[in-house]
């Protein structure tokens, strides 16, 4: 009651809930069915820039009606309006983890004490962890919790900075000046460490290259303030509110369904362009005089806005344990997804009632008197008090995981992981080797002590050569392959490159479409790029035509490009690229597809657990497929 008499000017922004229910719908659709709705990932924007407003907004009001601001009541507030539910979630997967899906052991106890601290974004960075690679790394259900860490490190600090900023710079076009300078800054460091081709992640995660949008958001609560904005403005101005919170609206949809994940454009300008956007956005919601609120107030976008952080909380913990459990999503995704959805709902609205909002409002100064109550005064709290033991039972679960989870590289690396990574460091050295060497030719200085093709085709494995004639096996020996994948073609690159010692094997993990092109634009212009051309894209994620297009121009006529289909049952997107690969066939005459999918989808024994990278069997029969479908085609050739 103090706090609420203190801020007695502040207003509840009901269509704040409609943007938070607009960010969260991106979000899992972005999670579920990333084919449709490629852009939905920008959901998280949205939660940043709303953070950096109203937390912002909240403290300014504060100063302003009390002359200071209370440390320790703003700190109590976030601690028990977010940690409740936090801890909840981190507990309840570890105890799902130890309980069922144990190979996620792996370092849970450092996601849990980062996630605690909230300083798992960076934890995420020094591990190596990708947001992108849904399958290398035994996927983790904690993945997205890096934004939670993000907003975490913005609460210790930002107080401390409003005040500073309050007190030496004054003017509020000064400090908004200040907010969006350091934002520029941000995003500049941003398109400055981005690679591209590279996985992106370490831009995707880290504090340092995301905080611009928390910084629009704080900068728009110092110019734009929602208790100083008029109820009543003159017709042009609420019109030309309106027509901007129109305009916005449409460009966010449109950008869900545009904006892919990896593209150069989000991170040299285009994750700014859409803060900025967003920015527009909430200043037109929060203006009274504006009619945007209403449209974005109604009771379904309350219910999901108010459940929007436990929705957020248990997306992608029910996403991983559920494709776990069905193995054949890919042949029903709409059903599969309906029943994710469904479950994350019912679980959110769980988490809701009995978590977020009893202890948002519990005073835990009275605890030991409330715990006495609570199990002595049956009329009062009656059978709610047998929820304490699947509480206790789920704690003690998931602290035994904490204890017993292993923790330090060398004890986390599953096969498949020292596999993909032995390889991305042997690749990249050959790949070296073979660029040097085809500087030095094209400079007319090779040394041609290039091992013989009869010399090489001896110590190839019989199994890879396997429905082979020892006239291809030498043919392939001399073939100037370029490959480009992900981390299937990564774990199965080794195999490939001794049938073809001359493939300049380009695959990264989380790779996806959208970076091929770049990949073999700086092939061809330094001369390298090969007479046949492999791809293996599509694990992590679909493609449009228009990517496939551009992928085939690149290409050009003259290459025989082959392009490996996918085999990733578990996720919903297996049967879309497919299909669009085997139409791209019939638009492209040089493009031929190796079906990889029909070869092996019988046999779940040439697969690792993830049923998606082949296994020591596997690879085998990759390479000698891959192998055999170039080299019978080259011969009709």
């Amino acid at each position: 009651m103090e706090h609420k008499k203190r801020l007695a000017n502040s207003r509840y922004i009901t269509g704040l809930s409609g943007l938070r229910t607009l960010a969260v719908i991106g979000v899992i659709l972005y999670h579920l069915i990333p084919f449709t709705v490629p852009g939905g990932y920008l959901g998280v924007v949205i939660f940043l820039v709303l953070t950096g407003y109203l937390i912002t907004d909240l403290l300014i009001q504060e100063w302003e009606q009390n002359g200071k601001i209370d440390l320790l009541d703003f700190y109590r507030r976030r601690i028990t309006r977010l940690y409740p539910a936090l801890v909840a979630m981190l507990f309840s997967t570890a105890a799902y983890i130890t309980l069922f899906q144990r190979q996620l052991l792996n370092n849970l106890r450092g996601i849990m004490v980062s996630n605690l601290g909230y300083f798992y974004n960076w934890w995420q960075i020094t591990h190596g962890q990708s947001y992108f690679e849904r399958f290398a790394n035994n996927e983790s259900p904690f993945t997205h919790l890096w934004t939670l860490s993000i907003e975490g490190q913005f609460y210790l600090i930002w107080p401390f900075i409003i005040v500073g900023l309050v007190l030496f710079v004054k003017k509020r076009r000064k400090i908004a000046g200040w907010l969006f300078g350091l934002s520029l800054l941000s995003a500049g460091l941003m398109a400055f460490l981005f690679v591209p081709g590279h996985d992106p992640s370490r831009v995707y995660y880290g504090t340092d290259t995301r905080f611009f949008a928390i910084l629009i958001g704080a900068a728009l609560a110092i110019i734009w303030p929602s208790t100083h904005l008029k109820a009543k403005v003159a017709r042009a101005q609420r019109l030309l509110l309106d027509g901007i919170g129109i305009v916005t609206s449409i460009l966010v949809i449109i950008l869900f369904f545009t904006l892919p994940a990896q593209s150069t454009f989000l991170y040299r300008g285009g994750m700014y362009l859409f803060t900025i956007i967003i920015a527009l956005l909430t200043a037109v919601i929060v203006n009274p005089a504006a009619d945007l609120n209403r449209f974005y107030t109604n009771r379904i976008f309350t219910w999901v806005g108010q459940r929007s952080y436990g929705i957020y909380l248990y997306q992608f913990p029910v996403m991983i344990f559920y494709e776990n459990q069905v193995k054949d999503i890919a042949n029903s995704p709409v059903l599969h997804g309906v029943i994710q959805l469904v479950l994350i709902l019912l679980i959110s609205e769980l988490s809701y009632r009995l978590i977020e909002r009893p202890f948002s409002h519990f005073k835990y100064r009275h605890f030991f008197s409330f715990t006495r109550e609570f199990f002595r005064r049956r009329s009062i709290y009656g059978r709610r008090r047998l929820l304490i033991i699947p509480a206790i039972a789920i704690l003690g679960v998931g602290m035994i995981g904490f204890v017993v989870a292993p923790s330090g590289a060398a004890k986390t690396s599953n096969q498949l992981t020292k596999n993909i990574k032995h390889n991305e460091i042997a690749n990249s050295k050959k790949r070296s080797s073979l660029l040097a060497e085809a500087q030095k030719a094209k400079s007319g200085s090779s040394s041609g002590s290039t091992q013989s093709s009869t010399e090489s085709a001896k110590s190839i494995d019989a199994k890879l050569a396997a429905n082979l004639t020892q006239k291809q096996v030498s043919q392939a020996q001399d073939l100037n392959v370029t490959a480009v994948g992900d981390s299937v073609m990564l774990d199965g690159g080794d195999t490939l490159q001794q049938i073809f010692p001359k493939m300049l094997l380009d695959a990264s993990v989380g790779r996806q479409a959208d970076t091929a092109v770049g990949i073999l634009q700086s092939y061809a212009a330094k001369g390298v790029l090969g007479n046949v051309v492999l791809i293996g894209l599509g694990t992590n994620g679909p493609f449009t035509d228009q990517q496939v297009d551009q992928i085939m121009r690149t290409c050009g006529a003259k290459r025989q490009v082959y392009w490996i289909n996918v085999r990733v049952p578990t996720r919903s997107w297996q049967n879309s690229v497919n299909r669009s690969l085997t139409a791209a066939s019939g638009r492209w005459p040089n493009l031929k597809i190796i079906d990889w999918y029909k070869e092996s989808n019988q046999h779940s024994d040439w697969f690792y657990a993830d049923q998606v990278h082949p296994n020591v069997v596997g690879k085998e029969h990759y390479a000698n497929f891959v192998a055999r479908s170039i080299m019978q085609s080259n011969g009709q050739h």
